[in-house]
């Protein structure tokens, strides 16, 4: 990716696509940049990954780690509007709903949700809520940042490599970013862990890969490509996978 490619509007524009923070409207022009500016992604995770480190750190003050990790998570679904849990409800729902790819996309499409769904959102959440009280209880009260960064960083990985599956949405709209714009995205995303958590964010950025291309080759047999619905799946199930592995190392 060339350095001109790279714009501060971009990380406005990643904050205004991943979160529902009250932020300054933006042009037509700017969501015109949005295939170049997914390098930028890990910025948002950044954000939602600090909020909730300094929300963990202050309940700490006040209640056992298990109730300042329940307030982190809370906040995260506060300041994204659980649009990456609505995503992987969605994807539970029509990976394994539908017999066929476009029964599969209907299904991912309605706003009800089934048996699949809650179960991913109970597992997921309830998996989040544990690794994380238990990262709190061994000091990385940072960990939200590493996590939020990388799990954001993942995302750009599918948009990439896979064709857009239903040919509408938000997926097809945001498009399909280069391979330069990727690895500048993996890159900020790791510097940015280690600066919040240490080198030990790099094995269990590698650890958790494993995870992400078994997702993607899942999506792709599925539905044979990604969707919004997808990539927010690719999130969270990023995210839980770099907390179990970073418990794992510690």
């Amino acid at each position: 990716m060339r350095k001109n490619d790279m714009k501060p509007v971009d990380l406005l524009l990643a904050l205004v696509l991943l979160t529902r923070l009250p932020l300054p409207h933006l042009s037509k022009e700017s969501f015109a940049r949005q295939p170049r500016a997914a390098w930028a992604l890990p910025v948002a995770g950044l954000v939602v990954g600090v909020l909730a480190s300094v929300v963990g750190m202050i309940a700490l003050h006040f209640w056992p780690p298990i109730i300042a990790a329940g307030l982190a998570l809370a906040l995260q679904v506060l300041v994204t509007g659980a649009m990456h849990e609505d995503g992987l409800a969605d994807t539970a729902d029509g990976f394994w709903g539908g017999f066929e790819r476009a029964r599969r996309l209907e299904i991912m499409k309605d706003s009800h949700i089934g048996s699949y769904g809650v179960l991913a959102l109970i597992l997921g959440i309830g998996l989040r809520w544990a690794a994380l009280t238990a990262l709190f209880d061994a000091g990385l009260i940072w960990a939200p940042v590493a996590l939020g960064v990388l799990s954001r960083a993942a995302m750009p990985v599918l948009m990439a490599s896979l064709p857009n599956a239903r040919g509408s949405g938000l997926s097809q709209s945001v498009g399909r970013p280069a391979g330069g714009t990727v690895l500048t995205g993996l890159a900020l995303a790791l510097v940015l862990a280690v600066l919040a958590i240490g080198w030990g964010a790099l094995p269990a950025a590698l650890l958790t890969a494993p995870m992400v291309l078994a997702l993607r080759a899942l999506a792709k047999a599925k539905i044979g490509g990604q969707t919004g619905d997808v990539l927010g799946a690719t999130q969270q199930v990023s995210e839980l996978s770099l907390a179990l592995a970073l418990l794992a190392l510690t």
